[in-house]
């Protein structure tokens, strides 16, 4: 098989039909998993019915249920057929995530759900699982963090599914379909779960009693008291009696106490407030207009914050810090009073209010022991409605390095300690998912940093099963990556939460960050897969990214389209582009193709080092084969990019036989000299890797 390797090449590529015919028969008839040679921005532009074609050719009947307008009823049906369960659905609990092999897809790059399925067709299988980022409205710089609404975006539509299944003309219909062809094609899926929203969302308009409040004169915060909510709430009723209700004829209830009180339901008061789900638009113009009266007023949300002390917050009264909207509503960025070198301020999210304050929040302090148990329950609910209705496998928990309590993880850890291990637990619980899982974003610093205490200590206690880690955040030939990748190793064998080897994430690709992509990709992506107990994760857009030594336009880089700036250096216009980096394309498919060929004697293996990460970071080196008396395979990998590694010896067995199978690049070096000792290896090249196959046993 042909691989690309030159700009000539990926040019090439979209012209030669005829092979790509070929290739594409590799995956109908189930010879490989993927379609090899096929480019990512290939298979976006491919017709949606050739893409069921060849999914029909693959999976049968199960194409066409997954499209069905019965499963795909935004009401959920129990059980459904067994061809449309999730791949994890028999497991006992969650533990099938710490080996998997995940990738991060922010739909926005790739335009709407259905192409989610077109980029799996380049996808080996046995990257396992997809997390796919916020699929909600957002607000504030259309940041996909920032949810506006319990709505799915519509920008997420297909018209091209839409036109060929009638029944799907809904987003929600939409994604239910494709979570559907994503777990027939053997894939877990995932939701991103966030602990806040916009700061003006319907969330935050409808519950006001659900956020913390402020306001603001000026450069002035004059008041951030619990009773500020009481004249929010006033404010928000003014609103309705002035303008009535967003939809006609509803009856509007007879004071502010009775419309925000329990007995009136989330539907009616976003009936009241905003009007039919399905009106966009005309939602949009009535939350604008509520905001309006609250600006007015000097009402806001306290915005949501990170690393410790997260608490007291104070005007920015910069001038850069003063932000005028489209409206000609004046607004100002915050800043911690007494900051740490890690402390921000997320200007535009608000976070739940989830526990009360201390001395009626004079001095910002959190009452831990008084949970304000509806917003809880309210967070919970919602998103098991989510899991309920589209049948998401596990969640990846935004900002889980949030630990506010300054004493650390608590000497009893009830169900209020963290919201995001609360609401897996509810998920599980309530709607009878063992299996489902909690994947969190958090980094793993040194104690205090990002939270209080110990942050796996924190990931434990809120359930976590795997955290992503800051890997990515290392450039390859480091002494740094080299010390925090031995610590991740030792945390996966002593620690319930493990550690992720992470590629490349979402939020890591823009031009800040362009040194860690320079050099050394191959070896960090062999690792990522090789390893087999340790989980691993990567983003859309890795397999082709281009090495960029000086800044490219924003539209190569995934982070830049989370949010949709209109202003400023991080503007995008258009489309995402993908890299033409054909030669890495080539390398990962090679070490992909050598990985689909020899997983089954792996996949299930413990990782036995002969030569563990250094945790000096001085031997570049890293060495390892498989637990028990018969391994498999030896793998070798020079992790410095720009330097040889030396002669060296490989700790085992002198019954085996080492025989190459696979380098990159390639080598002559068939099979390793025994010296009494060691297995020899000669050397390696700059971000050689290679495997060897453990043959037989020698005779004596």
């Amino acid at each position: 098989m042909e691989f690309f390797e030159s700009f000539d090449s990926y040019q090439e590529a979209w012209r030669n039909r005829q092979r790509a015919e070929e290739w594409l028969d590799y995956y109908r008839f189930r010879r490989l998993s993927f379609v090899p040679n096929l480019l990512p921005e290939q298979a976006l532009a491919m017709p949606a019915e050739e893409v069921i074609g060849i999914l029909r050719a693959r999976f049968g009947k199960a194409i066409d249920l997954a499209l069905s307008e019965t499963w795909t009823s935004p009401e959920p049906f129990e059980p459904l057929p067994p061809e449309l369960m999730s791949p994890v659905q028999s497991f006992p609990d969650s533990d099938w995530l710490k080996r998997t092999r995940m990738v991060g897809v922010n739909i926005r790059t790739i335009g709407n759900f259905f192409n989610l399925v077109k980029y799996c067709l380049t996808l080996p299988d046995f990257y396992d699982s997809i997390h796919i980022l916020p699929v909600w409205e957002p607000g504030v710089v259309a940041s996909i963090y920032g949810m506006s609404s319990w709505q799915i975006n519509r920008e997420f539509y297909s018209m091209e599914l839409a036109e060929l299944f009638p029944w799907l003309n809904r987003v929600e219909r939409q994604l239910k379909a494709v979570i559907h062809l994503l777990h027939v094609m053997g894939r877990a899926v995932g939701m991103d779960v966030i602990p806040h929203t916009d700061r003006f969302s319907e969330m935050a308009l409808a519950f006001p009693e659900y956020f913390e409040w402020m306001q603001r004169r000026g450069l002035e915060i004059v008041d951030h008291s619990t009773g500020l909510i009481h004249r929010v709430q006033a404010c928000i009723w003014k609103f309705v009696q002035d303008h009535g209700s967003a939809v006609e004829g509803l009856a509007i209830p007879e004071s502010a106490e009775e419309f925000f009180s329990p007995h009136t339901g989330e539907k009616e008061r976003n009936l009241i407030l905003f009007g039919l789900p399905e009106d966009f638009w005309g939602r949009l113009n009535r939350r604008m207009a509520i905001i309006q009266e609250l600006y007015a007023r000097g009402f806001e949300t306290v915005p949501a914050t990170m690393a410790p002390p997260f608490r007291g917050i104070e005007v920015d009264p910069s001038p850069e810090a003063e932000v005028v909207d489209e409206f000609g509503m004046v607004w100002r960025d915050f800043r911690m009073i007494r900051p740490t070198p890690m402390s921000r301020v997320f200007n535009p999210l608000a976070r739940y209010r989830l526990y009360e304050h201390k001395e009626n929040g004079e001095d910002w302090e959190l009452d831990f022991n008084q949970p304000v148990k509806p917003v809880w329950e309210y967070v919970c609910s919602h998103y098991a409605e989510v899991q309920r209705c589209f049948g998401f496998d596990f969640m990846r928990g935004d900002m889980s390095h949030v630990q506010m309590r300054p004493e650390g993880v608590p000497d009893q850890v009830d169900d209020y300690y963290d919201l995001l291990g609360a609401v897996k637990e509810t998920i599980r619980q309530r709607n009878h998912v063992p299996f489902f899982g909690y994947f969190a974003e958090s980094f793993l610093p040194p104690r205090d940093v990002m939270g209080y205490g110990e942050e796996m200590d924190h990931l434990e206690a809120s359930h976590a099963d795997v955290t992503l880690g800051d890997l990515q955040s290392t450039c390859m030939g480091t002494a740094e990556f080299l010390q925090r990748f031995r610590y991740y190793d030792d945390l996966l064998r002593t620690r319930k939460c493990a550690p992720s080897f992470t590629v490349m994430t979402s939020d890591k690709d823009d031009p800040r960050f362009d040194r860690f992509y320079l050099d050394g990709n191959e070896a960090r992506a062999f690792l990522s897969l090789f390893l087999t107990d340790m989980p691993s994760y990567v983003a859309l857009g890795f397999e082709t990214r281009d090495p960029h030594p000086e800044p490219a336009p924003n539209e190569y880089y995934t982070k830049l389209y989370v949010f949709q700036e209109k202003r400023g250096n991080k503007v995008t216009r258009g489309a995402f582009q993908w890299g033409r980096n054909t030669r890495l394309f080539a390398n990962l498919q090679r070490i992909r193709l050598f990985y689909e060929r020899i997983r089954e004697d792996i996949a299930d293996s413990t990782t036995r080092w002969l030569i563990p990460p250094d945790a000096t970071g001085m031997n570049p080196v890293v060495a390892w084969t498989q637990m028990g008396d018969h391994p498999v395979f030896v793998f070798v990998v020079n992790t410095c990019p720009h330097c040889k590694a030396g002669r060296f010896g490989l700790p085992l067995s002198p019954a085996f036989r080492l025989r190459l199978c696979f380098a990159l690049p390639a080598s002559s070096d068939e099979e390793l000299v025994y010296n009494g000792v060691h297995f020899v290896v000669p050397g390696l090249m700059p971000g050689e890797v290679r495997a060897y196959q453990v043959e037989t046993y020698r005779e004596g």
